[in-house]
């Protein structure tokens, strides 16, 4: 069976390195979030982590998650 017709995605190289590499530096973030008891690094991370799960593009994911991590700057520097 053709594996096009059972994922709803194209899965690509591209697509996985940049996943795993989202996937890394948001655990590294939801892992410092927890043990400092810091919110901005907590969800920033978890959203990290859940946008290789939401974007099928490893173009706007790097995007998004740069804007996601700019997000996390500015929200730590305002606490």
């Amino acid at each position: 069976m053709d594996m096009e017709h059972i994922l709803p995605f194209k899965l690509d190289a591209s697509y996985l390195i940049v996943s795993l590499i989202w996937i890394g530096i948001g655990a590294g973030f939801w892992v410092y979030g927890k043990k400092q008891r810091s919110g901005p690094q907590l969800f920033g991370g978890i959203a990290l982590i859940g946008l290789t799960f939401l974007i099928t593009s490893a173009f706007w994911m790097s995007v998004t998650g740069i804007a996601i991590i700019a997000g996390i700057y500015y929200w730590s520097r305002m606490d």
